[in-house]
């Protein structure tokens, strides 16, 4: 191919929802506005209202238009015929760059490439097959799937080098080319949140659930006190299928009136409810809202899990082992008594950011990726 303008890009995803489609939806903006055009392909189960205006918020800058299939969560009939469907219409808009995210995403966009003129293929995991254990019956047919279809893939992008590094571990050194390309934020995100005059001293934003540490985060809140005497108090956004649980734990440690559940709200607006974010998750890739609160310019108490330690960068040291309500507890209590300290590191911590995870970085590399292997 030689095409060293505009290029018919065509992502495939399953749901439009969380990171993922935060991820998509900032480079489909970027793509458009550098005179490529640009498709999405989604599932045509997950139709919802939510989901539909998110869609429709991009259908401005999809010249390609955005197309539904079905793409079951699981293995499906849809999967015995959704390939064929998008293999068809990347043939009929002449893509010249497939871009599957996520398992499901990278698996479709790589069958599709079978039998036909030459496209290229990439593919972001997202986490999405990583988190299939290598023990598990489930586990092994992904990762052998995965193995297969690397020689279909022209090269894989991973959000971390951590999603990179277990990616090796558990499937193999990629054979094809591969790159870590950070995640990015809007320019606009930058721009300091001020906290509210009622603000409690920390704020939590995420889903609801075990595996993102909300247990351990109420067991550490119990042991916080301010300098001043005063117990620490908390804010919490989000939902998810543990709250209930939850709001039973909070009763049983007697805090009701230290946390306040606000249910599931924009992040920005959040952050002003509180002085601090705790992001205390046992498992994750490379979490947006780690990024969204330092840029906010908030203090971050977070995990050593994941690709967290990336987005930390210079001030990785003061991160904590998972599911430890009691380095958690010492971990606020600190941050309470040394505010200046706290505001240091914070600003230490977005100077990294700033330079490294930007929107226009981050897609701007894949861009440039997507370019070279059409000018081979």
């Amino acid at each position: 191919m030689n095409k060293p303008d505009g290029l018919r890009i065509l992502q495939v995803l399953r749901a439009p929802v969380g990171g993922l489609f935060r991820h998509v939806s900032d480079l489909t903006h970027y793509l458009a506005n550098k005179g490529h055009e640009v498709g999405l392909i989604v599932d045509s189960v997950a139709n919802d209202a939510q989901t539909e205006t998110l869609l429709g918020a991009l259908e401005q800058h999809s010249a390609l238009g955005i197309h539904r299939f079905p793409m079951p969560r699981q293995f499906g009939r849809g999967d015995l015929k959704t390939p064929f469907a998008v293999a068809a219409l990347a043939r009929r808009l002449k893509a010249d760059i497939l871009h599957g995210h996520g398992a499901k995403g990278g698996f479709y966009a790589r069958l599709a490439s079978y039998g036909r003129r030459k496209v290229n293929v990439f593919y972001t995991p997202h986490g999405g097959v990583l988190h299939f254990p290598a023990d598990k019956a489930s586990g092994r047919l992904f990762h052998s799937i995965e193995r297969q279809l690397m020689g279909r893939t022209e090269a894989i992008i991973f959000e971390s080098a951590y999603a990179q590094n277990t990616y090796s571990k558990l499937i193999g050194k990629p054979t094809c080319q591969s790159s870590v390309i950070h995640n990015g934020l809007r320019q606009e995100e930058f721009e300091a949140v001020v906290p509210r005059a009622d603000a409690a001293d920390f704020v939590f934003v995420g889903e609801l659930r075990a595996l993102k540490g909300i247990f351990p985060l109420v067991e550490a809140l119990a042991k916080v006190v301010r300098p001043d005497g005063r117990p620490a108090r908390l804010v919490m956004a989000g939902d998810g299928p543990d709250r209930a649980a939850l709001e039973e734990r909070i009763a049983q440690l007697g805090i009701g009136g230290r946390v306040e559940l606000v249910g599931s709200k924009p992040a920005r607006s959040v952050f002003a409810r509180g002085r601090c974010a705790v992001v205390p998750s046992l498992a994750e890739s490379l979490p947006y809202v780690v990024m969204e609160a330092a840029a906010a310019q908030l203090p971050v108490i977070a995990t050593r899990v994941g690709g967290i330690a990336e987005i930390f960068g210079p001030t990785a040291t003061s991160l904590i082992e998972p599911n430890n309500a009691e380095r958690l507890a010492e971990a606020m209590t600190r941050v309470l008594a040394d505010p200046e300290g706290a505001n240091a590191e914070m600003h230490k911590r977005l100077d990294h950011i700033v330079a490294g995870f930007s929107v226009e970085r981050m897609a701007g590399q894949i861009e440039q990726l997507y370019l070279e292997a059409t000018l081979q």
